[in-house]
């Protein structure tokens, strides 16, 4: 049984509840649904509420409202609190909370097994500065950035044009490109509407995009199919948030094995042993035969379900390979012996 966890309170709120809603119409096996309000609240969801407009009146506040607890959620009832089975968590919490590891680290401290990025692997991708000094520190080029803060001068390093992100923000929310110096300003009065910081890369017209998403279940590798998303500039936030919806099977991208190899190559340097427990999608630059990686997206939309043939095969396969944390049992050794040195009043 897999249960779907997803809301939370970040700017992709709305994208997360919009890809519960698509992995219900794909996946066949027994599911719960766990949405998390902005206020912080858990709610049981039945299935046949999954629908946008349930959540956007608010009758979700209706619902069963639930609390953590050791190995997954519990609900009230007349004769007390009831746990409630919720399997294995799929963690569809885009953006804050989701991504950058604090449902993470709810899940290891009430010790739930769940399918999702670990807090190192959320740290490192859910901040864009920090993904790019970790590929460089796993052999996975990237394009050459500058980043500024608001409160701190705005002077570029880099030629026109440029492509202004917020540094911690994803689904192309407050992204702007920038081609004449005039823009400058205005881009980056946008982008500090999100967040403090802003990640600053070289716009490079006509490069080539691939979208790779995979996992490691043991010691296999699983693929989907790679994609070549179809854009005009760079795909805006509209154009993501009706992309999240998808369920329909994507093309495989008519390009070279030796290509195919190159970005899958790319992907298990890039996932290795961090992102042990998440099916994530790496999106790739291509440029004059060098590889570059654009971003790590952690929890993708929808998981990235159109790109495999075996979605639910695959989200089994992960769930019976997840990380177990070290149980660390303290025997008081110490404090017996400290005891036994000083005597029974030890304070």
């Amino acid at each position: 049984m897999f249960t779907i966890l997803f809301g939370g309170a970040s700017y992709e709120h709305e994208i997360s509840i919009v890809s519960a809603i698509a992995l219900k119409k794909v996946l066949k096996s027994p599911l719960g649904f766990v949405f998390l309000d902005a206020e912080g609240r858990f709610w049981q969801i039945e299935a046949e509420h999954m629908r946008s407009d349930y959540f956007a009146d608010g009758g979700y506040k209706k619902a069963t409202r639930l609390r953590l607890t050791e190995g997954g959620f519990e609900k009230p009832g007349l004769l007390g609190a009831r746990k409630l089975e919720v399997g294995t968590i799929v963690n569809l919490v885009h953006g804050a909370q989701g991504e950058d590891g604090t449902i993470p680290s709810l899940l290891d401290f009430h010790r739930i097994p769940y399918i999702g990025p670990r807090k190192e692997a959320s740290c490192v991708s859910f901040n864009k500065w920090l993904t790019k000094l970790y590929a460089e520190g796993c052999g996975v080029a990237t394009l050459e950035w500058q980043l500024l803060r608001s409160d701190g001068p705005r002077e570029l390093t880099l030629d026109l044009p440029v492509i202004v992100k917020p540094l911690r923000l994803g689904s192309s929310i407050g992204v702007s490109v920038v081609r004449e110096p005039r823009q400058l300003d205005y881009a980056l009065d946008v982008a500090f509407e999100f967040d403090d910081e802003v990640l600053i890369e070289p716009f490079v017209e006509g490069i080539e995009e691939y979208n790779v998403a995979g996992c490691r279940a043991g010691e296999s590798w699983i693929f989907g199919r790679i994609e070549k998303p179809a854009k005009k500039e760079f795909l805006d936030f509209e154009q993501k948030y009706l992309d999240f919806a998808r369920t329909e099977e994507v093309a495989e991208a008519e390009i070279d094995e030796s290509l195919k190899e190159a970005l899958k190559e790319s992907f298990r340097k890039l996932y290795a042993h961090t992102f042990e427990g998440a099916l994530i999608r790496c999106d790739f630059f291509v440029a004059s035969g060098e590889i570059y990686v654009n971003e790590i997206n952690p929890i993708p939309g929808s998981m990235a379900n159109y790109l495999f043939d075996d979605f639910e095969g695959v989200l089994k396969r992960l769930a019976g390979h997840l990380p177990r944390p070290r149980a660390i049992t303290p025997d008081y050794a110490y404090i017996r012996q400290v005891q036994s040195a000083k005597g029974p009043k030890l304070r």
